[in-house]
């Protein structure tokens, strides 16, 4: 566990450079193939409205809460709780949550990266022109053989951890921030041209039904946890991350404004994306769904019919490439600050030793796609029964590790720091705003987080 001694002397160069690595770091994958078919599927509108409820009732404090304990405690996200902990006169052992935090964001990482590598290669196969006229037993073909090709997928997740190594050694402003000022005008970018194209060339109509008519028949109990959870995994609580940003943050930077911002910039992706993909997905007769499935197996069957697919098909596997490398730099970023802190370790050695470790881990979810797909390795343990390598850790970390460690980060800070340490830091410019968000952070969102996490169990 961290001494807590440690302070960052890094800072974002201003505001706009914070939001785009939050951002950059909340967008990823999820937002693209998940967030807009689950809208879709529960509701539309209805769906969107809860959703967005449960990310500023629920997401907004959580979020508020890990900026406020970065920039308070100006160190890796366990030295950070650690650091307010001595300032609060609470016990150093709640150091300890940040540290869950940051073995969460270490298993996600390592294999994040590897379906951040399926991303690369669809980009050179629809670039070569792989996609034209596949048929949907081909398409699923493809996707089925690069799973089955360890080296393949080693290749390019190798070419991954490159790229974070590349970006993160060079620290915040030169490495991380100076990315992000790339990589997110890129994404935007190719996200209105896809959309625009999508709005042409697709079935803007049916789209939007899809993802915007209400149905408030859909609107059930479970429906609602759904949006909640959506909430919560989408804004990226819980890794260590906001944490770690959080103390690069310039002590005359809002918080509470920030964070507002981000949460609307995460669902605006999302939303975007949603309008990129199912015009194109119901002018070509194609069954809605989510995931890989929508993006290696449904889409090329789009591009491979559509006038200029490798043009446009390359275009969005390169869309898929910014969202993922965003998110690893960010996921990265907490691990490399832990492991520096932890071991009074240059950045350069802690990048290279968090990268080599992750690309090791990643190596089992590799193999877990292709030549160990029937090993179940926690098979003894019910919530594991029939789950291999890569969804344990999957289910590990998304349903287990970010739930736990972002309740007790709530109870922590809601309940052991100070008042006044959370008035300064938060500086919330009305008091009712304040008690508002210190009503929630303590007896309403560790109560719907472990709802969450007893459903996840159940489930």
């Amino acid at each position: 566990m961290s001494s807590g001694t440690s302070v960052s002397q890094e800072q974002w160069s201003s505001r706009y450079g914070f939001l785009l690595a939050s951002v950059g770091f909340a967008v990823g994958l999820g937002n693209i193939w998940r967030f807009p078919y689950v809208t879709g599927q529960n509701g539309g509108s209805a769906f969107l409205f809860i959703y967005l409820a449960a990310a500023l009732i629920i997401g907004l404090p959580l979020l508020i809460t890990e900026l406020s304990i970065g920039r308070r405690g100006r160190s890796s996200a366990p030295g950070s709780i650690v650091n307010v902990a001595i300032a609060s006169n609470a016990s150093r052992s709640w150091g300890i949550v940040g540290t869950l935090g940051v073995f969460c964001a270490f298993i996600i990482l390592s294999y994040y990266s590897v379906m951040s590598g399926w991303t690369l290669d669809y980009f050179v196969r629809a670039a070569k022109g792989s996609l034209d006229g596949i048929t949907a037993a081909q398409s699923v073909e493809m996707f089925s053989e690069l799973n089955n090709s360890p080296w393949q997928l080693l290749f390019w997740n190798t070419v991954i951890y490159l790229c974070v190594i590349f970006v993160v050694r060079q620290g915040v402003q030169a490495g991380i921030e100076k990315a992000v000022k790339i990589l997110m005008p890129a994404l935007f970018f190719i996200l209105i041209v896809m959309m625009i194209y999508s709005a042409i060339a697709g079935d803007l109509i049916a789209a939007t039904r899809f993802l915007l008519e209400p149905d408030f028949s859909k609107v059930t109990s479970s429906m609602v946890m759904q949006a909640v959870g959506q909430a919560f995994f989408s804004i990226g609580i819980g890794w260590g991350t906001l944490i770690v940003f959080g103390s690069y943050l310039p002590d005359d930077v809002s918080i509470p404004r920030s964070a507002v911002i981000l949460i609307f910039a995460d669902t605006l992706v999302a939303l975007l994306a949603g309008f990129a993909i199912f015009p194109l997905v119901f002018e070509y007769g194609l069954t809605p769904t989510s995931g890989a499935g929508l993006a290696f197996e449904t889409l090329p069957l789009a591009f491979g019919q559509m006038p200029g697919g490798a043009f446009f098909g390359a275009l969005f596997f390169l869309l898929l490439i910014t969202a993922s490398l965003s998110s690893c730099i960010g996921i990265a970023e907490s691990v490399v600050s832990w492991v520096s802190d932890q071991w009074s370790m240059q950045r350069e050695k802690g990048i290279l030793l968090t990268a080599s470790m992750a690309w090791f881990l990643g190596i089992f979810s590799i193999l877990s796609f292709g030549a160990w797909s029937d090993f179940y390795p926690l098979e003894f343990i019910p919530l594991f029964a029939g789950k291999t390598i890569f969804y344990s850790l999957d289910f590990l970390a998304a349903n287990v590790l970010l739930l736990i460690g972002s309740m007790l980060v709530a109870i922590f800070f809601g309940w052991f720091a100070t008042k006044r340490l959370k008035e300064i830091e938060i500086g919330f410019e009305s008091s009712q705003w304040f008690n508002f968000w210190h009503f929630m952070i303590r007896f309403i969102v560790p109560v719907v987080l472990f709802i969450i996490l007893v459903m996840a169990f159940l489930e």
